[in-house]
């Protein structure tokens, strides 16, 4: 059936369809104009035309969840749940039901100007590379009647699933061109959204054999893992539950630089950091940036505003921005939530900021470690996991209060450690991104050894617990803390202090694991915790199953694994070496990590909970591998035009650079091609990647120390590049006229405020 009841179909009147849909379907939603930003006086956004009501009157609605999905859904018969069972995969195997969420979607979506559907998913092997991390092939609705007149047709059937090349993407093996199917189906838990004229549908991506090449499946995997096995350590703890959830919150930090000074380098075009620059006078030294207000004078104030409030049309809800402490460089944070949404929710953002950036003169730059000499960016990833019910299992108060078992806490917290303890190389791979080597352990992140803190007064309690000490529930209590003067009135604090050197700090409620990059996926991050964590959890619930005593087993997990509790400063010199002899693992370079993941106690660990069989740890490795190749490649041979093409014509046009600099550089850029050459016929991935790695931080290291010497002995008129000074100081260098003035000069005037994918 073609009719809209049916949900398949929707006729266009000859005259604006958009508008008249708009009109009808909640007006008090959609009755706002849409502004263009490019359209805006200096120094505005889009924020500052909309008034603090009619801002929540938009929140949310591009995302079909919620009040929005409600309005939609209620008008179709086929659909009787409730709106909660949107999130859940019930609905996707029912074919009425699936007609119905694809009626409501296709009029929510044309309601907002969409016209086309698009499966969306992440490819393997993305960061840093693939703009958005995603990919996608966007779908006209548009269809014809017998008598060729237009109409809008999205059915159930295209809804639930797709199809693609699975041989282009990136899959360590798992794909040939000879065998290249490669299959779509959608993720009911996270919702659809709708960006400039196109509805997104979250989904993901599998091989004709099952295989999964994409970031999203194994989460999905991972968080069944801890569900079904946290129901099964309640269970055996008295405790009953449906499910458990895992959510995240994540804090993405980035730069941004003058759009201009940014197509003045090359490096930041191509590889997405700095291979060369010399340090300015001035740095992050006087810790003068961190929270520091926002200036309204450069365009950055105006380009986060913008963000902030495309993100609300989104239903991501940015609660925070602020300077963080490398000159140029801010945060953005949003509400926590399950992770399978919040790792769509933060790729969707980190698109944004780019696209936004552009708006307004600016570059954003997402990679790990753009500049050399200051603080690179990371991504705190903050985990935690509930029952479906509402007990947040890592709150000690409320999982005594609500269960009155005081050995419930110190058995989830010896399902953590174990994980810690016993794959502290799965969490090191987890953050090996290509530019996280850069910045883990140089005293701006923690070390890459994987231990975790608790803090004194909980690692205490279960010290106590483990000697068999007769103690109470852990229930920590606030501290007061003083000002030292009557008129300002003093504060209740936590127990613990913060510690910022550990790379997974317990938090109170939430692990913070500090040490993922900034450009990263998180999924692999989270897939690792929530398996690692579940493998603990099935150990405790088959040991009380089969007849031990729940404390016992508790008491002699925590003190097998516990000797990864670190509670002093990760940035001791001394630490890293001591975690060595203590047993905890440490890993300085990512693609050793990368390596650990076909290690026989990985294999086992996933193919148990299943989460990845033997196949998939493969395949996905050899990406990894391929993937930091592919980034060193491109550094490498980018770095040779620019001694090429800039450094050498500089250095000649002046008359500081001498004859045996001139060869230096010559030499240098030589070399490179021959060590690229190398890597590229290297027998294996690993091969290849350790030979890069060595590549990277040798060689590279090298012929950066002589652009940088011969950077600050040119003229600065004859040097060709910008430079630090140029890039990193928006408040001193740049006008916010000018930077709005030159992102219209190079942006397309007739595009949309709100752009699509």
């Amino acid at each position: 059936s073609r009719s809209a009841a049916a949900g398949s179909a929707c006729r266009l009147p000859r005259a604006s369809a958009m508008g008249a849909n708009g009109a009808a379907n909640g007006a008090d939603v959609h009755k706002m104009k849409r502004v263009d930003s490019r359209q805006l006086a200096p120094g505005a956004s889009v924020a500052s035309h909309l008034d603090p009501e009619a801002r929540l009157a938009v929140y949310g609605e591009a995302s079909f969840k919620g009040r929005v999905a409600e309005r939609y859904l209620a008008k179709q018969p086929g659909w009787t749940d409730p709106i909660s069972a949107l999130s859940e995969p019930a609905w996707t195997a029912d074919e009425v039901k699936a007609g119905a969420v694809a009626a409501a979607l296709r009029e929510w979506a044309l309601s907002l100007g969409a016209t086309s559907y698009c499966h969306w998913f992440q490819p393997m092997g993305a960061g840093g590379v693939r703009h958005g991390q995603a990919a996608g092939v966007q779908i006209s609705m548009l269809s014809f009647d017998e008598d060729n007149s237009p109409y809008y047709h999205f059915t159930g059937k295209e809804l639930l699933s797709g199809e693609t090349d699975g041989s282009s993407y990136p899959h360590g093996g798992l794909r040939a061109t000879h065998t290249a199917g490669g299959y779509l189906v959608v993720d009911p838990v996270s919702p659809p959204f709708v960006r400039g004229d196109c509805l997104f549908i979250p989904a993901a991506f599998i091989s004709y054999t099952g295989m999964a090449l994409d970031e999203k499946t194994p989460l999905h995997r991972a968080c069944a893992a801890l569900s079904n096995q946290g129901c099964r350590m309640l269970k055996a703890l008295g405790v009953d539950s449906e499910g458990l959830i895992c959510n995240i919150g994540l804090e993405q930090e980035f730069f941004l630089v003058p759009r201009e000074s940014y197509y003045a380098r090359p490096d930041l075009q191509y590889a997405g950091r700095t291979l060369l620059g010399a340090p300015p006078a001035r740095g992050q030294e006087m810790s003068d940036h961190y929270m520091a207000p926002t200036s309204q004078s450069t365009a950055a104030l105006a380009c986060l505003q913008e963000v902030q409030e495309e993100c609300f049309r989104l239903g991501i809800p940015l609660k925070t921005r602020h300077r963080e402490v490398a000159p140029g460089q801010y945060e953005l944070v949003p509400l926590f939530g399950d992770c399978r949404v919040e790792s769509d929710r933060n790729l969707i953002l980190m698109q944004i900021i780019e696209e936004t950036a552009a708006k307004f003169g600016l570059s954003a730059l997402l990679n790990e470690k753009p500049f050399d000499g200051i603080n690179g960016s990371g991504k705190h990833n903050n985990w935690s996991f509930a029952t479906v019910e509402g007990l947040q299992l890592l709150n000690p108060k409320q999982v005594l209060k609500t269960t009155g078992n005081p050995d419930l806490f110190p058995a989830i917290m010896a399902a953590v450690v174990r994980g810690v303890d016993l794959y502290g190389d799965l969490l090191r791979l987890s953050i090996a991104s290509p530019g996280n080597d850069f910045r883990l352990g140089a005293m701006e992140a923690p070390p890459a050894v994987m231990s975790t803190y608790l803090g004194s007064s909980l690692t205490e309690y279960l010290e106590s617990y483990v000697a068999g000490e007769d103690v109470e529930g852990y229930s920590p209590t606030k501290m007061r803390l003083p000002f030292g003067v009557k008129s300002l009135r003093p504060m209740d604090i936590p127990s613990e202090d913060r510690n910022r050197t550990s790379p997974l700090p317990y938090g109170g409620n939430r692990f913070e694991f500090r040490a993922a990059g900034s450009s990263q996926n998180v999924s692999m991050i989270n897939t690792v915790l929530n398996t690692i964590t579940a493998e603990g959890m099935k150990v405790i619930a088959d040991r009380v199953e089969a007849g031990e005593d729940l404390k016992a087993v508790t008491q002699d997990l925590l003190k097998t694994h516990m000797k990864c509790v670190f509670n002093g400063d990760g940035y001791d010199p001394a630490w890293p070496d001591k975690a060595v002899e203590l047993g905890i693992f440490r890993i300085d370079s990512g693609v050793d990590a990368v390596a650990e993941l076909t290690a026989d106690k990985n294999i086992k660990l996933f193919g148990e909970m299943g989460v990845l069989n033997e196949e998939e740890c493969e395949a996905r490795k050899n990406v990894m591998f391929d993937h930091y190749v592919g980034i060193v490649e491109m550094e490498v041979l980018c770095l040779k035009d620019m001694i090429q093409q800039h450094i050498l014509p500089s250095c000649e046009a002046s008359d500081s650079c001498d004859v045996e600099t001139l060869q230096r550089l010559q030499k240098a850029a030589t070399t490179l091609v021959e060590k690229a050459v190398e890597v590229e016929e290297a027998a294996s991935p690993e091969e290849a990647a350790k030979l890069a790695h060595t590549l990277r931080f040798g060689t590279m290291e090298h012929v950066r120390a002589l652009c940088d010497e011969t950077e600050a002995s040119c003229k600065a008129d004859l040097w060709t590049m910008a430079t630090y000074k140029d890039l990193l100081f928006l408040d001193t260098h740049t006008h916010l006229r000018e930077e709005l003035a030159f992102g219209a000069a190079t942006s397309d005037s007739n595009s949309p405020g709100f752009g699509g994918f």
